[in-house]
Parts: structure tokens; sequence; C-alpha cells
């Protein structure tokens, strides 16, 4: 019950961070950035994925066990893969873009345009689905003879390899020919892009700027240090040695943990996401009490008669819409909305 619990609110701390910084990427205009765009597109990916894993995972807690058909256990597995690779992929290209605005700062808004990173975006997701897609149409070649019970809270790769009887040899064979040098290649941009970027800082002779420069690019590395540690631990790390407790947490560690803590890291490391989450609380604030003066007002002219008199008369005077004003409710749809053109047509242009 406690891990019930706990990973309860960490999946309602992960929705919520998540789903805040996606709202403030789309409303802040100072956050209409190609950086922060990545971002918010990481932050919806990170959604699909804990969306996929979690609540079945609260079954198999409540229950004690559960069970799943094959394909929707195949299903399962492709709505977790998809995320998870274009998170690789994400990260690649978040790299890129922060190796562009550190090494070459004068043609970075000119290389990095929306429409570019549009491109960008979309071409990772081609790229996942023809990866993903080849991944999980290997699991249709699997045969099962023996137990089919899979010990783990997800259906993952490993844990289907290891059940199967027959057929793991091709998947295993795809894994080495697709997606290993795929993974390469994304370490290898990744790490030359940050050679790059601490040799272009360590020449910059204000510590000022080399510690703003640094700053821009520190998130993201703290964020590209802890997936790919842990993806490397639980696919790379021999796992025959490795009990099937370990294998549980560290699987938690990248489709829980993780998606939970991206969002506090790069919000608590941000000086523009805290100053956007201030300005959405402080603009919160205000429209609260502009509302408390308009239904104190709307109040005033529905319940007293010389106040409607008198309304009606200025209206007729200024030649507007001779209408009452009306209050809003909280059982009625749009109706603050409506109390609020009401107001504004019945006021002096």
């Amino acid at each position: 019950m406690f891990l019930f619990c706990l990973l309860l609110v960490v999946y309602c701390g992960t929705i919520c961070g998540n789903l805040l910084t996606i709202t403030l990427v789309s409303i802040s205009k100072n956050l209409h950035t190609p950086m922060y765009f990545f971002i918010c597109q990481l932050s919806i990916s990170e959604v699909f994925l804990t969306t996929d894993i979690v609540p079945f995972m609260f079954y198999i807690l409540l229950n004690n066990g559960g069970t799943i058909t094959f394909n929707g256990c195949v299903t399962q597995f492709f709505f977790f893969s998809a995320p998870e690779v274009f998170e690789c992929f994400l990260l690649t290209v978040m790299s890129y873009d922060r190796y562009v605005a550190i090494c070459n700062p004068l043609r970075y808004s000119s290389i990095m345009t929306t429409d570019y990173c549009v491109k960008l975006v979309v071409s990772c997701w081609l790229a996942v689905f023809f990866i993903v897609g080849i991944d999980t149409s290997t699991l249709f070649l699997l045969r099962f003879c023996g137990t089919n019970i899979i010990d783990h809270f997800f259906c993952d790769l490993v844990p289907l390899l290891e059940i199967a009887c027959s057929g793991s040899q091709l998947a295993e064979l795809e894994v080495s020919l697709v997606g290993s040098p795929t993974l390469c290649i994304q370490i290898t941009i990744i790490t030359v892009s940050y050679v790059n970027i601490i040799t272009t800082i360590l020449k910059i002779p204000s510590n000022i700027s080399r510690q703003k420069a640094f700053s821009t690019c520190s998130s993201h590395l703290i964020v590209v240090s802890i997936f790919y540690c842990t993806l490397f631990i639980v696919y790379a790390y021999p796992t025959k040695g490795q009990s099937s407790t370990i294998s549980k947490v560290l699987s938690l560690l990248y489709t829980v943990f993780t998606p939970f803590i991206n969002p506090i890291i790069y919000s608590l490391r941000n000086k523009d996401i805290m100053k956007a989450i201030k300005k959405l609380i402080h603009n919160y604030l205000d429209m609260s009490e502009l509302l408390h003066k308009v239904r104190a007002v709307c109040a005033r002219f529905r319940r007293s008669h010389p106040a409607a008199a008198r309304l009606s008369a200025l209206q007729r005077n200024f030649r507007l819409s001779s209408h009452r004003l009306i209050c809003d409710m909280s059982t009625r749809w749009n109706s603050t909305l409506f109390m609020l053109e009401r107001l504004s047509s019945s006021s002096r242009p």
C-alpha cells in the first residue's frame, strides 16, 4: 500500500508538472524559443509514457498481480517504446540546439527557425515509428510454450524474451542491428556537442559570461545523464546476475521517477520558467480580483431596483443595448464569460 501511495503521488506530480510546463510554454511569449519548444515536446512524451505504464501498474499493485492479453501486451509495449525512443532522439536534437546557441550564437536565430524545429520533431517521430514498428513486429515472432508469467510491472522487451521459448534470437538480432547503432549515433552526437560546448565556454574570458552560458545547458546535461545512465544499466548491463527486484527498481527510475524530476530540474534551475510561473500566478490573482469586483457590481444592479433603473436610463442616454446585467453561476457553463460580455456591452465606448 505504501508503494501504491508513493507512485500515486509521483504520478500526479508528473502529470501536473509536465502539463504546467506545456501550459507555460504555450501561453508565455518569452518562452516561444526553440529550447522551450523542445522542452514542451519532452513533457508531452513523458505524459504519454507515464500514462501508458502507471495506471496498469496501479492495477497490479491493488490486485497483487494482473492479467493482460498478448495483443494488449504488444500494444502497451508499442506505446511505451514510442515516447521512450522519441526522448532519445529529442535529447540529441536538444544537445544540437545548445551547441548552435553557444558555439554559433550569431547564426542561431537563422538556423533554428520555427519551421526547422518542427521538421526536426517530425523527423524524430518518423524515425520513432520506424524503429518501434520493427521492434513491435518482432514480438509476433515469439513463441511461448511454458509459463506466461511476466515478473515485471509492464510489458518490456527483456521480460518477454526471457519467457519466450523460440523467436528470441531474431528479436535480439534486430536490437543489435537497429537499436544499438542508433543509440551509439545519438550518444556520439551528444558527446561531440558537449565537448565543443565546454571548449567554447572555457574560452570565454568573463566568469559571469561563462556561468551564464553553462547555465543554459546544465539542466539538459543533467537530464541526459540521468536518462542514459538508467537506460544503459537496464538494457546494456548483463541481466543474468541481476535480480528481478533490482530490474524492477531500475525500470521504475526511467519510466516513473525520471519524468517526475525532469520538470523540477527545468523549472528550479531555469529563471525564465520561474518568471513565467510568477507571471501566471500574478495574472491569476489579478483576474480573481477583477472577477470579484465585477460580481459585486452585477449583484448591486440586480438587487437594487433604483440602481437598475438608473442603469437603464444611462443606457438609453448613451444609446447602448438595454440589457440587465447577469451574474455568473458555478453550475452553468460559460456563465462567467457571459457576465463579462454583458457588462462590456453595457459600458460606454
